[in-house]
């Protein structure tokens, strides 16, 4: 999802065929803005710095090379980007990057590399968000170690700002990963884990992954089951009051995974900006 979830979300996909023909309950109904917000990393927002206790997601599916072709849908359902998702096996990381290309000309572009070795591990991320489609133009990094680096370029006035230094990271930081680590849940069983958002100051804070719901879709002639997750932003009362009266406080985004014999992503509806519209995130396949 912006991979992911960032993203957010996130996020690695595994392609059914022929999946123009998949039917999944309509949950977008925002007011159609694009992305005015600031810049942010995959859903989410808001602060604390230091990390609570955290476990690692557990590898129960081991990633593979992936290349999915991807949509980005409006709240209106028009379609307003196209998409890959990119992954491949370097040396023993995992390095997964979605992009998308707007008919505006903006561009979003987010890479992680990971390993999987028993627990899934985030060892680098970099975010890339370009045009007009978002209030600044930004690139953003951070390593394993907590190392970042943010760049922003302001539309309005062309102001830049740079930042950098160091976060304690627990070991359940997962930008660029929500799907990922969803997917090697246990069935109905929910879980949470970290993400740094970016705003552009970074903010660690932890995302509840809770399934709600089992749901039934239509791929081609057949259906299949889906499990419904809902993603939840845990802030404190006083954060989510503060977040409240900046008109930050970030809302529920979901995604869909089937669970027939192994698991795999179908769609995820999210924000790619603090303040921007909940947009869908989907596979489509070629057409003839």
């Amino acid at each position: 999802m912006s991979n992911g979830f960032g993203a957010t979300l996130p996020v690695p996909m595994v392609c059914e065929a022929d999946m123009n023909e998949t039917r999944l309950p309509e949950r977008i109904n925002v007011n159609p803005n694009i992305f005015g917000g600031k810049p942010i990393v995959i859903v989410l927002v808001m602060l604390f710095l230091r990390p609570l206790g955290a476990a690692p997601i557990s590898v129960r599916y081991v990633e593979g090379t992936i290349h999915g072709f991807l949509a980005l849908r409006a709240p209106n359902g028009s379609v307003i980007a196209s998409g890959d998702l990119l992954q491949v096996k370097k040396g023993g990381e995992m390095q997964s990057r979605m992009l998308f290309r707007f008919k505006d000309g903006s561009i979003y572009d987010e890479t992680v590399t990971y390993t999987q070795e028993r627990v899934f591990t985030m060892q680098n991320y970099r975010l890339v968000q370009h045009g007009p489609a978002f209030a600044d133009d930004t690139e953003i990094s951070m390593e394993r170690s907590g190392r970042y680096r943010v760049k922003t370029k302001a539309h309005k006035d062309g102001k830049e700002k740079a930042l950098d230094g160091r976060l304690d990271l627990p070991s359940d930081v997962y930008n660029g990963m929500v799907i990922t680590v969803v997917k090697n849940l246990p069935k109905g069983r929910g879980e949470t884990v970290h993400l740094v958002v970016f705003e552009p100051t970074p903010r660690l804070i932890q995302l509840q992954m809770i399934p709600a719901n089992e749901e039934k879709v239509k791929i081609g002639e057949g259906t299949k089951n889906t499990t419904h997750y809902l993603f939840k932003p845990q802030l404190g009362i006083w954060l989510k009051i503060l977040a409240k009266l900046l008109g930050k406080l970030p809302p529920d985004s979901h995604a869909w995974i089937t669970n027939d014999q192994v698991p795999a992503f179908l769609r995820a509806d999210e924000p790619l900006s603090i303040s921007g519209p909940i947009c869908r995130i989907e596979l489509t396949a070629p057409r003839w």
